[in-house]
């Protein structure tokens, strides 16, 4: 049976854990919310990157954004379906043998970026013009990681499809 003043000593002691996790609570998250905001600019400006990149076929731009370790995962769409590796200086390389004159347009719609620490993932639906031509849309999935100041794309991976584009 508990006694009245074990019951006071445990409502005080209630009292202060809850009065200090609210506090906590109300400071900790302004904290949080200024880093989380700062980090997901840099990640997004990253990403953004890739686009820019590939519009004005910018090969320094690209390699500047991915980790030396990165590459870019995509599934063969031909005959048996398989998964395909390709390096960014591939994918350069891609951009530059392009027909010239061909503008590579690719826009992620409402990208969502999620952001612990030293690692971010965003994931988001894009759509894919050739000049001012629609060639499909799908969804892009980039991993980073920080590497001192400066976030690094580690993989990208993607799909595309003709139907059901937005």
């Amino acid at each position: 049976m508990l006694t009245i003043r074990a019951f006071r000593h445990r409502s005080i002691r209630l009292a202060a854990t809850t009065s200090a996790a609210a506090m906590l609570a109300t400071i900790a998250p302004e904290r949080v919310a200024a880093q989380s905001s700062a980090d997901t600019a840099a990640v997004l400006a990253t990403v953004n990157s890739v686009f820019k990149a590939m519009h004005d076929r910018d090969t320094v731009l690209l390699k500047s954004v991915f980790d030396t370790s990165a590459r870019l995962v995509g599934l063969s769409r031909r005959g048996t379906p398989s998964v395909s590796l390709v390096t960014p200086s591939r994918f350069g390389a891609a951009l530059v043998g392009a027909k010239p004159g061909d503008v590579w347009n690719e826009k992620m719609i409402n990208p969502e970026v999620r952001i612990d620490g030293t690692i971010a993932q965003v994931w988001g639906y894009y759509t894919f013009h050739l000049n001012d031509t629609f060639s499909h849309c799908g969804i892009d999935a980039f991993m980073l990681v920080k590497v001192g100041d400066t976030w690094k794309i580690t993989q990208l991976a993607d799909t595309e499809r003709k139907d059901g584009c937005k």
